[in-house]
């Protein structure tokens, strides 16, 4: 007799315990990135790689859709058990990540240019954010590639491949970053150069991977261009595109006047803040596990048209994804100085960062409810509800805070702003999920997405 299926459950804490490994693989290179600039006598490299990232984060979360939408696609695909659609999707994405890609580079010095006169640091600070600039900007064309390679592959269910990706890039980034900063001094260069680098390790283990998971399958499905460009299905692929780069644009902008801000407040804020962000991104990416197994499963379900299991799925996610934070907040709350001391010698930095640390606990937590909904809603291709969400989070419980953070030179209101923001995330989802999965429950076995 053929083996029994494994479970919801079953599948859903494995492809969380591979997400969460791949996942905190990128926030701790981040770390050690920190750590290593944190530790050279002169802050304002730690400082220039920090706007540098902003404007990165900018860039890349903007066209994170090339992940995101991937994903749901591909598992809706799988789902309804149509082949054909799911190498097309794939093939769609990376086109799109080529054409992305060459207008990035003809078009980085103009960028460089408008993002620097947007962002406030002081002129060395500014010096070494534009020279991490100058390094990075080449990965461009492997980077998006990759955002649509991980895309297929988590949406086929296939985490153990997408660690294999993340990991590489990861593990190469920090050491090379090791040789580049610490060995060669190169500073915020090293780090950027040590970034574009890691991005095309990645690229050619994605790329051999692909090739393997079409042998696993059976021969994959050739590119014809035609069919890759047919005017319906890129239609709806730059519909829920277009959804999903307002939605992230928005976030990404929070995020980024959050470091401006940070840095208007001095080198030695920014620098706390810099330290706690990235804390936050390393739980954020560990809830980020679940998010992402939620959005292969939930996508897989919809084409199956699993009600059901798409109810069951939810509760699995959300009690995941609010349990993860925990230990993190413990050690904040109880042991901030030994966890700060790790990542910069300087005394006052570390003051600073203990001081607002408590933060952390509201942004973690009603970030940790968004990031599954999220999850939900990109696996079952609501791109326009999560716009929706997040235009109203960001000029609602965002903008109004921070500007009166600015207008006080308030770091503590700079964080209550960004409390809020992740609780009108959190509470606008929420408000419209029951309708979506009710929606999304009617919905036809290989029914194609709106």
């Amino acid at each position: 007799m053929p083996a029994a299926a494994p479970s919801l459950a079953r599948r859903f804490t494995r492809l969380t315990v591979l997400n969460v490994l791949a996942n905190l693989s990128v926030p701790l290179a981040g770390l050690v990135d920190t750590a290593m600039l944190g530790h050279l006598e002169d802050l304002r490299f730690l400082g220039g790689v920090a706007l540098g990232t902003v404007v990165f984060d900018f860039i890349y979360w903007s066209f994170g859709f090339l992940r995101m939408a991937t994903t749901g696609l591909t598992a809706q695909a799988v789902g309804g058990g149509d082949r054909d659609r799911l190498y097309g999707v794939l093939y769609r994405s990376l086109a799109l990540a080529a054409l992305l890609a060459a207008v990035l580079l003809l078009g980085q010095v103009l960028l460089r240019e408008a993002a620097f006169a947007l962002l406030q640091g002081t002129g060395p600070v500014e010096a070494a954010g534009r020279a991490y600039f100058d390094a990075r900007i080449w990965a461009a064309p492997a980077t998006l590639a990759n955002f649509a390679l991980l895309g297929w592959f988590l949406g086929r269910e296939e985490s153990g491949r997408a660690l294999a990706l993340t990991v590489t890039a990861n593990g190469v980034n920090i050491v090379l970053d090791y040789l580049f900063i610490l060995r060669f001094g190169w500073g915020a260069t090293g780090a950027g150069v040590a970034t574009a680098l890691s991005q095309a390790a990645m690229l050619g283990v994605g790329a051999t991977l692909f090739l393997r998971a079409s042998r696993d399958g059976g021969r994959a499905v050739p590119w014809r261009w035609r069919e890759v460009f047919e005017r319906s299905e890129l239609g709806s692929l730059l519909r829920l595109n277009r959804d999903i780069l307002i939605r992230t644009a928005c976030l990404v902008s929070a995020f980024a006047a959050f470091t401006s801000l940070s840095a208007a407040l001095g080198t030695a804020v920014l620098a706390a803040n810099t330290i706690l962000i990235h804390l936050f991104y390393l739980v954020s990416y560990g809830v980020d596990g679940a998010a992402f197994a939620t959005e292969s499963l939930a996508g897989i379900l919809r084409g199956a048209g699993d009600r059901e299991g798409l109810r069951r799925l939810v509760r699995m996610a959300m009690a995941t994804g609010l349990l993860l934070p925990l230990p993190c907040l413990a050690a904040v709350l109880l042991t901030p100085g030994a966890i700060f001391r790790l990542l910069t010698d300087h005394g006052d930095v570390v003051a600073l960062a203990a001081r607002y640390g408590p933060w952390l606990v509201p942004v973690l937590l009603l970030g940790a409810v968004a990031f599954i909904d999220d999850g939900l809603f990109l696996g079952l291709t609501a791109g326009a509800a999560l716009r929706n969400a997040m235009l109203v989070s960001v000029t609602v419980g965002f903008l109004p805070l921070a500007a009166l953070a600015h207008h006080t030179g308030s770091n503590h209101l700079l964080w209550a702003a960004m409390a809020l923001f992740m609780g009108t995330r959190a509470g606008t989802l929420e408000w419209a999920r029951p309708r979506l999965l009710l929606d999304a429950g009617r919905a036809p076995a290989g029914a194609k997405p709106s």
